[in-house]
């Protein structure tokens, strides 16, 4: 079996499982068995919600250190800094 078409609740193909589902449908995957010859269509549907905040990415700045500066080097390694060797910078969070 295998995942061929997939519908979005605004598309017109949908709107029979939109009436029995309402706002809780997300999508319909229909997959499609080709030994049995035969179509089925899954409903995903949301069954729990709660809140919910995104942890933001730490950004990531480049960092000059001069190559005499060999204990800054070494506190920027151990911080988890990375070289690019492109930019000529360290790359830390």
């Amino acid at each position: 079996m295998r995942t061929r078409r997939t519908l979005t609740p605004d598309q017109k193909s949908a709107k029979k499982f939109l009436e029995r589902y309402g706002k809780l449908l997300i999508c319909i995957p229909f997959r499609y068995d080709e030994l049995r010859r035969k179509r089925g269509a899954n409903i995903e549907i949301i069954v729990e919600e709660s809140g919910w905040s995104p942890t933001e990415k730490p950004e990531i700045v480049g960092l000059r250190v001069e190559f005499q500066e060999t204990e800054l080097h070494r506190r920027v390694k151990q911080a988890g800094g990375k070289w690019s060797s492109a930019k000529r910078v360290w790359e830390i969070h």
